[in-house]
């Protein structure tokens, strides 16, 4: 378990900390991470950086006049990596946050979104196998709070089961995630049932409720059998003898 604590009402650091737990968890596994997409935007990037830097020092050191040309063209230059970058961020690389390939050579792709005001975490997962080039798409739509507790700690366990057991490939490299989430759904029926009516006050009103009948409908039932339904309180008159 993780002793890092965030704000659990703020789905930023939610989802960030769960995209850093995803290369995290699959570089365990042996999973080969490919970083191609972040060396290219972080190129261009910086790229258009170095251009604004040399466009500075040359108007500095040679003055305006004599580079003007020069700044000109840098500036065509600056304005196609920025346009090369944002289309690169948007389109390519998108909401793409691991590219890696599992032991077994599959290529997993993940890429992580959530909804305005929605605690929910959106996971799309692309693998594509070695022998096939048509990728496989894996969903999955999974509440923040199975790997959140309510103190806002992240617990790793449970979000790697839940990768484990929806990705074949993840599956494959952590076989015990997968006979964790096996054992816990076929005992989590009982221990849900019995938890909800142990701590439902809905539930236990309802069941006071019913006890409260039962008992009135006993009660009611043991006075008709002794005839004593109806009757009042009082004293009891003796049977006085008849004289002979």
């Amino acid at each position: 378990m993780s002793q890092e604590k965030i704000a659990v009402y703020n789905l930023a650091d939610l989802k960030n900390t769960s995209d850093d737990a995803i290369p995290n968890y699959l570089n365990s596994l042996r999973f080969t991470q490919s970083h191609r997409l972040t060396d290219v935007r972080l190129a261009l990037g910086y790229g258009a950086l170095s251009i604004a830097v040399a466009c500075f020092l040359w108007d500095y050191k040679l003055g305006f006049d004599s580079t003007k040309y020069y700044s000109a063209v840098a500036v065509l230059i600056y304005m196609g990596l920025n346009v090369a970058l944002t289309f690169w961020s948007r389109n390519i690389e998108g909401a793409t946050v691991y590219v890696g390939t599992s032991p077994d050579g599959e290529t997993v792709s993940i890429a992580t979104s959530v909804e305005k005001y929605t605690p929910i975490y959106n996971v799309e997962i692309t693998v594509t196998s070695k022998s096939s080039k048509n990728p496989s798409k894996i969903s999955i739509s999974r509440p923040f709070s199975e790997w959140f507790d309510s103190a806002g700690t992240f617990v790793a366990a449970p979000f790697q089961t839940v990768l484990a057991t929806a990705v074949p490939a993840i599956g494959q490299a952590d076989p015990k995630r997968v006979a964790a989430a096996t054992t816990s759904t076929s005992a989590a029926a009982p221990v849900a049932s019995a938890e909800t009516t142990a701590y439902n006050p809905a539930v236990l009103e309802m069941l006071a409720a019913n006890a409260a009948t039962e008992v009135s409908e006993s009660d009611s039932a043991a006075a008709s059998a002794t005839g004593t339904v109806g009757k009042k309180g009082g004293k009891r008159r003796k049977a006085t003898p008849k004289a002979a």
